[in-house]
Formats: structure tokens, sequence, C-alpha cells
């Protein structure tokens, strides 16, 4: 017994949940839920662009963060957890909304363009549903709830969430922390194409050790 709870398993995802984050078959599908979350960052950065509460004073933010924070007589506090609510008043008090909503403005603009474009898309995606989490815990639901769920989907399908776009060519030139691609001397697609099926199942045996 003791021998087995030493041995290192490894769990093998069921084959569809494989196809649909991992198979560039699968991208056309998540091309269309990219394109939704890209367009519903966009249109959001873009109607704050030309506003000057978002873009010079910071006086959109604080208003909203003012809201947030406030304690009603009756009712619940649009913010659950009292630590959160701290740590927005403090950067109520500090003044750093008017930086904070230029950074807001610009990840939203960012974030949009890079899942219209399909770039890093699983980069992307984390710092989207980072947003949106932060969003909800100040309160906020709206259209939040489903960009995070879609956004954590994204992350999980990073391997061809953005096939039909700029990944195409990012993630083999880039590759991966574990993995370079071909700017650092490593071609990581051919290296895993050029793999044969025993040396896959060997691999897995050697990972089961």
């Amino acid at each position: 017994m003791l021998e087995l709870a030493r041995r290192r398993v490894v769990f093998e995802d069921p084959p569809a949940v494989r196809a649909i984050f991992g198979d560039s078959r699968w991208a056309w599908f998540w091309l269309v839920v990219r394109l939704y979350v890209g367009y519903t960052w966009i249109t959001s950065g873009w109607g704050k662009l030309n506003n000057p509460a978002w873009t010079q004073t910071g006086s959109a933010l604080r208003g909203y963060w003012q809201n947030a924070i406030n304690l009603p007589a009756n009712g619940s506090p649009p913010i659950t957890f009292g630590w959160y609510r701290d740590f927005i008043a403090f950067l109520l008090n500090g003044g750093h909304y008017v930086w904070f909503a230029k950074l807001i403005l610009a990840g939203e603009l960012l974030i949009g363009a890079a899942m219209i474009v399909g770039a890093f898309v699983g980069i992307a995606a984390f710092f989207g549903a980072f947003m949106n989490f932060n969003f909800m815990l100040a309160g906020s639901t709206s259209v939040n709830p489903v960009i995070f769920t879609l956004s954590i989907l994204l992350v999980l399908a990073w391997k061809n969430a953005g096939y039909f776009g700029l990944d195409r060519i990012l993630l083999p030139a880039f590759g991966t922390p574990w993995r370079p691609g071909i700017l650092f001397g490593t071609d990581a697609l051919a290296a895993e194409e050029g793999r044969t099926e025993a040396d896959r199942e060997a691999q897995r045996k050697k990972d089961g050790e």
C-alpha cells in the first residue's frame, strides 16, 4: 500500500476533452467564442476612449468605487468581502483611480484586440478573466459572469483557440516555457509531429512510474 501511495500516477483526459481543448478541428468553435469575448471587451473599452472621466480625471472609476464600498442601511452591500472593500477604499483614498481608470481602458482594448486577431489567446483570456473576477468582487454582475466563464474555457483551449488567427504563427514561433519554439532554436510543432505513437506511449509509461 505504501509503495502504491509513492507511485506517480498521471490521469489522462477523456478523448472528447483532449479533442475540444487541443484539436485544431475544434478551432472554429473557439473562433466564435473568442470573437464574442473580444467584441465585448473592445466595445466596452471603445466607449470609454473618448470619455475624459476615464482618460483624464478617472472620475468615472471614482464614482464606481464609491458606490461599491457604500454600506447601505438595509440590504446587502455591493462588496461581500470586507478585505476587498478595504482594498478598494485604500485605492480610492489614495487617488489611484486616476491612473487605474487608464489601466482598465487599456486592458479592455488590448484584451479585445488580442482575442479578435487570435494573438496569445490563452494569456489574453487569463487577464480578461482576472478583470471580470475583480468586477464581480466589486459587486458588478452584468455580462461579467458569462465573459468570465468563456474566458476560463479559452484559457483551457489555449492550444487551438487562436488557430484561426495569429497564434497559428506565434505559438510555433515562441513555443512554451517547457518547450521553446523556433525563435529559440527549437521547432516545438515539428518535434511533436515527429514523435511516433510508440514514443508517446513510452512517455506515458515513464510519467506513470
